[in-house]
């Protein structure tokens, strides 16, 4: 992926979420990533989203995460935000590509929280 397709996506991304939310939101810094589990994907960290955000906006929101991970070339099993712990503020945005080790940790969760610091917002389970 080249420098200027990255920065591109990250600031129409951006700007749309700005654009939705009628605020300043930041995307501070868009990465692609390899774990050393095999899990793969995309994180954006961001300043000034919320978790009432995401629950007021999700249906206009997850449009934009997927031509996000599609402009990018990922396929997400999860897409999630990581929350700042023991508050309301969205650390992250995160495509993710499970490994077979990974996806069981967010199988077995529920709802849109399955764990105190994160929110799903799609999750694909394998058949």
């Amino acid at each position: 992926m080249i420098t200027e397709e990255l920065l591109k996506n990250r600031s129409g991304f951006e700007e749309k979420i700005r654009k939705l939310v009628g605020r300043p939101v930041l995307l501070i810094e868009l990465d692609m990533f390899a774990l050393p589990c095999g899990c793969a994907g995309i994180t954006a960290n961001t300043r000034g989203l919320e978790v009432d955000d995401l629950d007021v906006f999700e249906p206009q929101l997850l449009p934009y995460l997927k031509e996000m991970a599609s402009n990018l070339g990922v396929k997400p099993s999860v897409v999630f935000a990581r929350l700042v712990p023991g508050s309301s503020i969205v650390a992250s945005l995160n495509w993710r590509v499970l490994c077979s080790r990974c996806y069981p940790e967010f199988a077995r969760g529920e709802g849109k929280t399955p764990r105190p610091d994160l929110y799903l917002l799609q999750f694909e389970k394998r058949k």
